[in-house]
């Protein structure tokens, strides 16, 4: 994906659900949110494993289904062979993009999520990118 595109869409994504958050700083799936959160970005946390805790001033939830509000984009800290089971949820989803965080790609769940419209980024950061563009908060 060329750097316009990704500029766009770190612009205009100002809710991210982060599909695997982590509770654990040290990990990127704590501290790449905690970036986008410091930059005016609203945080979802989805991790079956920390219902019941707050991450970013949001409940952690289960599954993207419980999510009520708007998601611009959902961020993936999910292994590649766990994607498959993620597939379904992803679709049903109403974000309309789909970002598979730097060592994350399936060709085939991309294909899947591309075909229903969805805008798929594979194997990058959004921390990376993010600083790299030069980017501030998001537009609201």
């Amino acid at each position: 994906m060329d750097d316009p595109s990704l500029r766009t869409i770190l612009a205009t994504s100002p809710t991210v659900a982060v599909l695997g958050i982590h509770h654990d700083p040290s990990r990127p799936a704590h501290y790449v949110p905690a970036y986008l959160h410091q930059r005016g970005y609203r945080i979802l946390g989805v991790n079956p494993a920390l219902v019941g805790t707050t991450l970013f001033g949001e409940p952690v939830r289960a599954s993207l289904a419980e999510l009520a509000e708007p998601i611009d984009l959902v961020d993936v800290f999910r292994r590649p062979d766990a994607l498959p089971g993620h597939q379904a949820e992803l679709l049903a989803c109403a974000a309309p993009v789909i970002w598979f965080q730097l060592g994350i790609r399936h060709d085939q769940v991309a294909a899947a999520l591309a075909a229903a419209g969805k805008t798929v980024v594979q194997d990058r950061c959004t921390l990376a990118d993010h600083r790299r563009l030069g980017l501030g908060a998001p537009r609201r």
